[in-house]
């Protein structure tokens, strides 16, 4: 009987095959990415067109992006139409991010996220879509930046929430992306839902179980 990993890998094939259709700038992207060295951490294909969907289907015109690597999915957000602000901190990841997303309508800044995001605060910027996809333990002061920085009725997207829950001994840690919030409930301030994702894209059953938060500011 086919595991639980082969079922998933049959899926993703047969939805790769079925939805997706060949880009060569994607494409070029990851090979370059590779080529350079870059950890094989980006996002994957589907996830990438689930998050330009999400895009269109707000009609998002400005996107933040919290975490470059190699401009993967910052070309995804660039491929809707909507000018992308990513932040990176790597110097050689920007240099290769800058390389890949040539042409297109995005900005790469690099520094520190958490340096970064107030100074954007400060000038007055405002997005209606918000990525992060970056260091795991600085979520919750990446989403706290996120929600000041989103338009009211904007999203925000954490990626890879359920992998760090499931990494951790208490669930219900008091400090976690969660529980903070699950704090904002009913205040008001945002909306939120959990949504959990099995995926054979790493190659390994016991990363197959993901997910990612998402969020709507309701209120400034």
């Amino acid at each position: 009987m086919p595991s639980l990993l082969h079922k998933a890998a049959a899926l993703d094939t047969l939805a790769h095959k079925s939805l997706l259709t060949s880009n060569p700038k994607l494409d070029a992207a990851l090979k370059s990415s590779a080529a350079a060295g870059l950890p094989p951490i980006t996002i994957n294909p589907l996830q990438g067109q689930f998050l330009a969907i999400q895009c269109k289907l707000m009609g998002a015109k400005r996107v933040l992006e919290i975490g470059t690597l190699g401009g993967y999915s910052t070309i995804w957000f660039a491929s809707t139409g909507a000018h992308v602000t990513s932040i990176e901190i790597d110097p050689k990841h920007r240099d290769v991010a800058l390389q890949n997303t040539s042409g297109l309508d995005v900005e790469i800044i690099l520094g520190a996220a958490l340096d970064v995001l107030p100074e954007l605060h400060q000038e007055g910027r405002e997005f209606d879509f918000v990525f992060i996809d970056a260091a795991w333990e600085e979520q919750s002061a990446y989403f706290e930046w996120a929600v000041k920085l989103t338009r009211e009725g904007g999203a925000i997207y954490v990626d890879n929430v359920v992998r760090w829950l499931l990494e951790q001994e208490d669930l219900g840690e008091s400090e976690g992306l969660v529980s903070k919030v699950g704090g904002l409930k009913g205040k008001g301030g945002v909306q939120a839902s959990l949504i959990n994702t099995v995926s054979s894209f790493k190659g390994k059953e016991e990363e197959m179980m993901d997910g990612f938060l998402l969020a709507v500011v309701e209120k400034k």
